[in-house]
């Protein structure tokens, strides 16, 4: 009785699913079939590389920020990339790849949702699913920078509404300047995996959102900054090398194939930058600080990681290593100034994405193949271009939240704890008698 009846059942679905496979699995004959594969194999690989990077952020902003509020920090994270994930389902990814009708330019929209019968259509060198996957971790991890910045004094909810507008649509508005083949792309802009693009872009949203809410009670008292200890420094660290790693497949995944010299070139200048900025972090924090502060290690090694993501594809060994470098005393110096503006940044997240993000988009002009007046001068357009819309965007945005909702905790919630107040746990529940 059951055999048969999913036999019937089979036999009703079969012809449905039969059509649309057969329909979209036909391989042109110019492709390689087996080199197509080999390149969509290596995407998806680059997309779970991508996606442990938010247990990287995760475990970072947990580490750096106080135990009080680990259960609020792990939440925001958890549903950052799944927010991300649905807005860019519903209207980023169309809205970032709009295939602009009337040629280069600043907005088009090729409408809501994915192509539903388009996940064996084959785009360039993999499939249009795995293309959407890809761009989608992306998209989340530009609003990840942000949650680091704002930590320990923002509610949640107000969180949740700007990572939505934010994911959904102004990453991907600029995002289609550049990668689109909007107009920055027709005048020349370059960057590589988006030291502006996603770094930046993330980075000028950390900083409105710093700039609205204000530091956190005590921070900064009498012309002093008072350090607020981090829950964990292990998880922290843990966290910065997942970041690493997530790394090798955020660049070497922005190859869009699977070829050998450049992946390899890619990935090779990637670890270098990251390990010329952990030296930079160390240096730069041992000369400022007169001690051996692990805070500016890891954040140099992620201020590496910054800094070549524009231009991974275009340096030599040895001006990543350059590169890297300069990018991690830059994040200590910028670590100074914020606080010497009395800009509380938890995790130090405006640092590394938006002061290393712009240096690694300007190094394209200052080095490696594409070095030159002319290709300097595009970058420091599209910095300017893309930064004054992600910032103004996002103060504006910040400051409705602020107006209309509410955008930060009260003080008894903000003293006491985020975890007992909104979560009704605690992160850490060893005791001892």
């Amino acid at each position: 009785m059951n055999i048969l009846y999913f036999s019937s059942i089979k036999g009703l679905i079969s012809p449905l699913l039969s059509t649309n496979i057969a329909n979209s699995t036909v391989v042109p004959s110019e492709i390689n079939l087996e080199i197509l594969t080999v390149n969509n194999l290596w995407m998806m690989l680059c997309i779970a590389l991508v996606f442990i990077m938010h247990l990287g952020f995760a475990c970072v902003e947990a580490g750096f920020t106080q135990s009080k509020n680990t259960v609020n920090i792990l939440f925001k994270n958890t549903l950052t990339p799944a927010i991300g994930l649905v807005s860019y389902t519903i209207i980023g990814f169309n809205l970032m790849y709009p295939e602009f009708a009337n040629g280069p330019g600043w907005f088009d929209f090729n409408g809501f949702f994915l192509d539903d019968f388009a996940g064996l259509d084959y785009n360039q060198n993999y499939t249009y699913w795995t293309d959407f996957l890809f761009q989608a971790m992306f998209a989340a991890t530009a609003a990840t920078i942000v949650s680091g910045a704002v930590a320990e004094r923002i509610k949640i909810s107000a969180y949740f509404i700007f990572t939505i507008i934010f994911v959904g649509f102004i990453y991907p508005a600029i995002g289609s300047w550049k990668w689109g083949g909007g107009a920055l792309d027709a005048m020349g802009f370059y960057d590589f995996a988006g030291s502006t693009l996603v770094h930046s872009v993330g980075g000028w949203g950390a900083l409105a959102g710093i700039i609205v809410l204000g530091p956190r009670i005590g921070k900064y008292l009498n012309g002093k900054v008072i350090d607020k200890e981090g829950s964990s420094v292990p998880l922290a660290t843990i966290g910065v090398f997942l970041l690493w790693f997530g790394w090798f497949g955020f660049n070497g995944g922005s190859v869009l194939s699977a070829e050998p010299q450049a992946t390899s070139l890619v990935i090779m200048n990637t670890s270098l930058a990251a390990a010329a900025g952990a030296l930079g972090g160390f240096l730069m924090g041992y000369i400022t600080f007169k001690r051996l502060d692990l805070g500016m290690v890891l954040n140099g090694t992620l201020a590496g990681l910054v800094g070549i993501t524009a231009g991974a594809d275009l340096m030599t060994p040895g001006l990543s290593l350059l590169i890297g470098f300069i990018a991690g005393n830059l994040v200590v110096l910028s670590a100074i100034g914020l606080d010497k503006l009395k800009l509380d940044d938890a995790v130090g997240a405006v640092s590394v994405h938006l002061s290393c993000g712009i240096f690694g988009t300007l190094a394209v002009g200052m080095f490696g193949a594409k070095a030159g007046w002319d290709q300097f001068l595009n970058q420091l357009i599209g910095v300017g271009v893309c930064g004054a819309a992600a910032f103004g965007s996002a103060i504006i945005l910040f400051y409705l939240l602020k107006k209309t909702i509410g955008l930060r905790v009260s003080k008894e919630h903000e003293e006491q704890g985020l975890d007992s107040h909104e979560h009704g746990i605690r992160g850490y529940t060893i005791t001892y008698e």
